[in-house]
């Protein structure tokens, strides 16, 4: 059973188009069915905090546009617990803005902070770890990021270097943050994974709504003044409208650089549960099932001859042949059908008309 004053914010703002043309920017990815499960990115999302709270605490902020999307994807969420931005901020106005309207509903509320559009294999360690790091954050002035333990020297991820000489003496998986590193080089990439001390930033954050909301008084008293003053009219017919006019007054900046990098109290809790960000369709593929040639067939009707390292996803019932390809990526939607090499997608954003 959940706990009463546990809160899920799901982020759902995102308008990538990088697994056109499934994804667009009217539809991103994380209300796509991209591992073909019959449920979107953000329904899994929601799925996968079942037992850690209850549905009426789970809050979805998404883009203006997307509001119709994720209560027709999510009919489980009240209406009035999908906040939506007037505008892209980044993390922080995001958080900040949640963090605020939560604690207005709930003083003693403790949130977990989500993206919308990751996947994890592993959905009851998943939870298992969640729960642990938020029973830590309720008892503490603490905020927890979960660390992925690092499997490649990936450098399309941001690390964290945790302090693992001595665990929090509340938690033993717990440990200080270091310092938090961006994208690295694959050279740099090679050493933090054989280092042991750094792990992936998965973007999954947990801490108390007043931990939060202090951390954003203290560092950034600018966006904190903004959603400050309007504690009165939070959750009446009133708050969309001074969100509208206030929100673009925050500066653009993500929650690592406002409050990650610069707070005392920041822990990570390592962790290993089958996670991706589903960046690319390089990632889609290393993250599914595979035939015996490393094949990714995402749909029901498609025949592979003579073919390997592919990934196709073709959730139609046209039958779908392929003869002789060798790393390629093989999509359609809408009719739209897309061939391109794996190592060539970076530039699928031009094929898309999202990059001029």
């Amino acid at each position: 059973m959940a706990h009463k004053n546990n809160h899920l914010v799901i982020m759902a703002g995102g308008v990538g188009s990088r697994f056109w043309p499934m994804s667009t920017v009217d539809k991103p990815k994380q209300f796509i069915d991209v591992l073909g499960t019959g449920r979107t990115l953000l329904q899994l999302t929601f799925d996968r905090f079942e037992g850690v709270c209850d549905p009426e605490n789970v809050w979805v902020v998404t883009n203006k546009k997307y509001a119709a999307l994720v209560h027709e994807q999510l009919p489980e969420i009240s209406e009035g617990n999908i906040l939506q931005e007037p505008c892209r901020r980044n993390t922080a106005p995001c958080i900040a803005y949640i963090s605020w309207r939560i604690k207005e509903k709930d003083p003693y509320a403790n949130i977990v902070v989500s993206p919308s559009d990751h996947i994890v294999t592993n959905a009851s360690e998943f939870r298992r770890v969640v729960t642990s790091a938020l029973k830590f954050t309720g008892e503490t002035d603490s905020i927890v990021t979960l660390g992925m333990k690092p499997t490649r020297p990936e450098t399309g991820y941001g690390y964290i270097q945790a302090d693992l000489r001595t665990p929090s003496a509340r938690n033993k998986e717990i440990f200080r943050v270091d310092q938090f590193r961006e994208k690295p080089n694959l050279e740099t990439a090679t050493q933090y994974v054989q280092d042991k001390s750094f792990f992936w930033n998965a973007g999954i954050f947990v801490m108390s709504a007043a931990t939060i909301v202090n951390a954003f008084r203290v560092y950034q008293p600018s966006i904190a003044k903004i959603f400050e003053s309007m504690r009165s009219i939070y959750g009446t017919d009133k708050e969309q409208a001074e969100i509208d006019l206030r929100y673009p007054e925050c500066e653009n900046i993500s929650v690592d650089y406002a409050i990650m990098e610069k707070a005392e109290e920041i822990f990570v809790m390592p962790a290993d549960f089958g996670w991706s960000d589903l960046g690319t369709w390089g990632s889609l593929l290393a993250q599914s099932h595979k035939d015996m040639y490393g094949n990714a067939l995402i749909g029901d009707n498609i025949l592979m001859v003579e073919s390997k390292n592919n990934i196709i996803h073709t959730m139609n019932e046209k039958k779908v042949v392929i003869q002789g390809l060798d790393g390629y990526i093989v999509a359609e939607e809408d009719g739209t059908l897309l061939i391109c090499k794996l190592s060539e997608e970076q530039r699928i954003k031009i094929f898309s008309g999202s990059e001029k």
